[in-house]
């Protein structure tokens, strides 16, 4: 069906060429919104009314009998209808939306996806500083993250995964200032224990592996403890990379991977926060106020202009975030998305400034951001706000024990990012339909029974006759199947994975409502073969669009 639409695509381009030249350029097709008004609409008549000086439904009726003229909707169309001020509505034939079932078999994995096209895409995700174990919010980023980099990959583009972390900085003396504390006995409650430590059980585990001169070993570092406790400097060394060997856990458990590792700290020992200083001031975008160094972001949109250097000669935290962005930039990533909370909303405009200011090219609107707000955790009806393991929040790798994987990945993508989320834990759990990983899972492991219950190849299915496929239901299959191209290039635009959970669930439904109206392995071989081939192909792109969200697709359930 998808050669189907791009050969009525070039007729129509043809129609319209052929009514006002040059206007094929901007042919297309419309979901109808009604699906008993057809299968394609087109507003291309009441577009060329105005250019035309004609009635909208006169140049409908001119460009219908264009169409209708033409090989491919002779072929492929069933009915052309005009509908209100010009609307064509296009009922296909069903051997039009059948050839989507071989398209799908023949494909398979590669169904929906588009060939390489030589672009590069940086997608820095979860950056969390090594502080403390990853929470629920750092899990919706990892799920965002991960997803995004995936339907940027069907869509042809080279895609590289980022983790960005602070090494340095206040943050981090105050983890190791606690590990120390706790090394010397120290807890929390204890008169000398300072309000702003780290409170959680996770601070005592790294406080005994140290004293234990413990070797950690993290994706990017590996460290081994001195275990004397007035090492701080090495307390601090070893609670990073014991943190940093903590989050792998998590990743590996909810299998995100990273390309790489960037530390902050480099961005100093390499001089590339003073680089991008010394470049802005060379830009003339700065200015001297108060013995502070400013930067005029209010030139490139921001509400007010930023202090670069404050007067006591430290930087102020966007200045590293900007020399960072250089970094991308300069390694040729000229798409760039960062996956962070709603919290860093007020630094977009003064890094997006920075960059522009800096005189590299780097465009406006560079880089991309989705922003995601937090999670609320619901288990037994009761809100959980705490972890016995940190303290303070629940982390990732508590929702994955309390549920799966699977539950939490498409869960946590069911919703834009930017809308409230609320994690209810009974019903990840719950094996029935108002669970949607469950729900979209077992369609999936259904099918796989029917295909053990028949016990042939689904090979053998690529040449089956699906003449016999005429049902409703089998008609709406077929149209949903095909609409899955489309939907994956729209998610990836977007940033939109939320789009695949919606498509996954109204596909799983389909298949729910197919299965309730016809039998599949039924005596007559052609008929069971052409039922096995369309319920194959609903196997095969549901199992694909599970795999954009890193969600199994079960052959059991």
């Amino acid at each position: 069906m998808l050669q189907v639409k791009q050969d009525l695509l070039g007729a129509l381009a043809a129609g319209l060429d052929k009514l006002l030249p040059g206007a094929g350029a901007k042919a297309a097709f419309e979901s109808p919104k009604a699906a008993a008004h057809g299968d394609f609409a087109s507003t291309a008549a009441m577009q060329l009314a105005k250019p035309l000086k004609q009635n909208p439904r006169q140049v409908a009726e001119a460009l219908k009998s264009e169409l209708l003229a033409a090989a491919p909707f002779q072929r492929w169309v069933e009915a052309i209808d005009i509908a209100g001020p010009g609307f064509l509505n296009i009922r296909l034939k069903p051997e039009a939306k059948q050839q989507v079932v071989r398209e799908v078999l023949v494909a398979g994995a590669g169904f929906g996806t588009q060939p390489d096209n030589g672009r590069h895409i940086m997608v820095e995700f979860v950056s969390a500083n090594p502080t403390g174990p990853l929470h629920v919010g750092h899990g919706r980023q990892a799920a965002l993250g991960d997803a995004i980099c995936n339907l940027y990959a069907t869509q042809g583009w080279d895609v590289y995964r980022e983790f960005y972390y602070n090494d340095a900085g206040v943050q981090i003396a105050t983890l190791a200032n606690s590990v120390q504390l706790r090394a010397r006995g120290i807890k929390p409650g204890d008169a000398q224990w300072p309000e702003a430590a780290y409170n959680g059980e996770y601070i005592q585990d790294i406080a005994d592996a140290f004293l234990a001169k413990q070797t950690v070993k993290a994706d990017d570092r590996e460290y081994t403890a001195s275990g004397n406790v007035d090492d701080l400097e090495g307390i601090r060394m070893f609670a990073v990379a014991y943190l940093r060997h903590e989050q792998d856990l998590d990743l590996q458990a909810f299998q995100v991977r990273f390309d790489h590792y960037f530390l902050e700290s480099s961005l100093y020992t390499e001089g590339k926060v003073e680089a991008t200083v010394k470049r802005l001031v060379a830009s003339g975008h700065t200015f001297e106020e108060g013995g502070a160094l400013w930067l005029r972001t209010t030139e490139y949109g921001d509400d007010k202009d930023r202090v670069m250097r404050k007067s006591d000669g430290t930087y102020t935290y966007f200045v590293p975030d900007v020399a960072y962005h250089v970094t991308k930039w300069e390694r040729g990533f000229t798409k760039a998305v960062n996956i962070q909370g709603t919290d860093h909303h007020g630094t977009i405009a003064r890094v997006r400034g920075g960059l522009q200011a800096a005189g590299l090219g780097i465009p406006q609107g560079y880089p991309d951001y989705v922003l995601h707000t937090m999670v609320r955790v619901m288990r037994g009806g009761e809100e959980v706000k705490i972890s016995k393991r940190a303290g303070s929040y629940v982390t990732l790798r508590d929702l994955i024990e309390w549920t799966s994987k699977d539950a939490v990945r498409f869960f946590l993508l069911s919703r834009k990012p930017d809308t409230e989320y609320t994690f209810d834990v009974d019903l990840a759990v719950a094996q029935n339909n108002d669970n949607p990983v469950y729900y979209v899972q077992y369609a999936h492991a259904r099918i796989a029974k029917m295909q053990r219950d028949w016990g042939g190849d689904v090979a053998a299915l690529h040449g089956a006759d699906l003449s016999a496929l005429q049902h409703p239901a089998a008609l709406n299959l077929m149209l949903l199947l095909a609409k899955y191209p489309d939907m994956l290039a729209a998610a990836a635009t977007d940033f939109a994975p939320h789009d695949v959970t919606f498509y996954l669930r109204e596909l799983a439904a389909a298949l729910h409502s197919y299965y309730d109206v016809e039998r599949v392995l039924v005596d007559d071989e052609r008929l069971k073969r052409a039922r096995l081939a369309l319920v194959a192909a609903c196997a095969q792109v549901l199992h694909n669009g599970l795999a954009v969200l890193g969600v199994s697709a079960p052959q059991k359930m």
